[in-house]
C-alpha cells in the first residue's frame, strides 16, 4: 500500500509541476502545497519534489571553488608587482624578503576569507559543506527555465540548483573586499614593503575594480567557468608565461636562473599547469594522471630551445641577407 501510495504522489507531482525546476513541499512525509521554488537548500527530484542537499561536493567542485578563490589572489600579486616594479626587488637582497612582503598580504585576506565562508556555510561553524550535483548546465541558469503553463503567467522557479556552489563564491568576495578595506591600509601603512607612498595604495584602488569585474563574471558566467576552468587554466598559463619569457628577453637557462624572480614566476606557472591536469584527469587513474604532470616544464623548455630560430632581429637580418 506505501508502494502504491508513493507512485501516486510522484505521478500527481510530475503531472502538476510543469518545467524542470519547479516543484512541491514534502511536510511530514506528504506532498503538500502548489508548484513553485524550492527553498535555498534544496531542489526538485526526478518526482517534483523538493528536496534537501545533503552531498558532499565532488573533488571537480573543490578545485571550481579552490579556481575561483584563486582569482582574486592572483589578481592582488599581479596588481602589487605590477605597481612596485623593480623597486621591490632592488630593495631586498633575498627572495624570501620578496615573497614574504609581497605574499603575505593578500594571501592573509583571502585565506581568513575563504575560512570564514566555509564557516558560515551550511553546516554553519564546519569546515564542510553540503551541496547538490551539478547534473547539466541548466542548472546554473534556472531562472531562464520558468515555465508558462498557460502560455501567460510564468511560473517562478528560480533557485540555486547548484546549492551552495553559486553563492558561496559570491559571499567569499564580499568578505575578500570586506577585509581588503580593513586590513590593507594598516598592512601598507607598517610594512611600506619598499614602496612610496604613491604606489603603497594602488593595488588597493586597482581590486576595487577587478572585485565587481569578478562578481558579473561569476553572477553571468558562473556555469561555463564550472565546464571550462581546467581548460583557462592550461591556455592562460601558457600564454602568459610565453609573454612573460618574451618581455624579460629570456632565450638560454643562463638568462632563466640569472635572477630569482623569474624562477618564482615559472615554479608559479609549473603550479598552475599541474592545476589545471588535475582538474581535467579529476585523478580517476591515477597512475595515468601521474605520466602527465612531469608534462609541466615542457611549455618553458621548448620556448628556450625555440627562442633562437624566431628572434626578430635574426629574422630581419637574414631576410636581409637573402635580398
Amino acid at each position: 500500500c506505501s508502494v502504491t501510495c508513493l507512485c501516486d504522489l510522484a505521478a500527481v507531482a510530475i503531472s502538476t509541476c510543469p518545467g524542470l525546476y519547479c516543484g512541491r513541499m514534502m511536510v511530514n512525509g506528504s506532498v503538500e502545497g502548489d508548484c513553485g521554488v524550492c527553498p535555498r537548500g534544496e531542489r526538485t527530484n526526478l518526482h517534483k519534489v523538493c528536496e534537501r542537499c545533503t552531498e558532499s561536493p565532488e573533488l571537480y567542485d573543490w578545485l571550481y571553488l579552490g579556481f575561483m578563490a584563486m582569482l582574486p589572489l592572483v589578481l592582488h600579486w599581479f596588481f602589487i608587482e605590477w605597481y612596485s616594479g623593480k623597486k621591490r626587488w632592488a630593495v631586498f637582497k633575498h627572495v624570501f624578503q620578496v615573497l614574504c612582503c609581497s605574499i603575505s598580504q593578500p594571501c592573509l585576506e583571502c585565506s581568513v576569507s575563504a575560512v570564514v565562508t566555509l564557516l558560515v556555510t551550511e553546516p554553519v561553524g564546519l569546515l564542510s559543506i553540503r551541496s547538490c550535483r551539478v547534473q547539466m548546465l541548466s542548472d546554473w541558469y534556472t531562472m531562464l527555465y520558468n515555465p508558462s503553463p498557460d502560455y501567460v503567467n510564468t511560473l517562478h522557479c528560480t533557485q540555486e540548483a547548484v546549492y551552495p556552489l553559486y553563492t558561496i563564491v559570491l559571499i567569499y568576495y564580499a568578505f575578500c573586499l570586506v577585509l581588503m578595506m580593513l586590513l590593507r591600509p594598516l598592512l601598507v601603512k607598517k610594512i611600506a614593503c619598499g614602496l612610496g607612498k604613491s604606489d603603497r595604495f594602488k593595488s588597493i584602488y586597482a581590486a576595487l575594480y577587478f572585485f565587481p569585474i569578478l562578481t558579473v563574471l561569476q553572477a553571468v558566467g558562473g556555469g561555463l567557468l564550472y565546464y571550462a576552468f581546467p581548460y583557462i587554466i592550461l591556455v592562460l598559463s601558457l600564454v602568459t608565461l610565453a609573454v612573460y619569457m618574451s618581455a624579460s628577453e629570456i632565450q638560454s637557462f643562463k638568462n632563466l636562473v640569472a635572477k630569482k624572480k623569474r624562477l618564482v614566476v615559472l615554479f608559479s606557472h609549473w603550479l598552475l599547469h599541474a592545476y589545471g591536469i588535475i582538474s581535467i584527469s579529476r585523478l580517476d587513474k591515477l597512475e595515468q594522471d601521474l605520466l602527465c604532470w612531469p608534462s609541466c616544464p615542457v611549455p618553458a623548455l621548448f620556448y628556450i630551445a625555440t627562442a633562437k630560430f624566431t628572434e626578430p632581429s635574426r629574422i630581419l637580418s637574414e631576410g636581409g641577407n637573402g635580398h
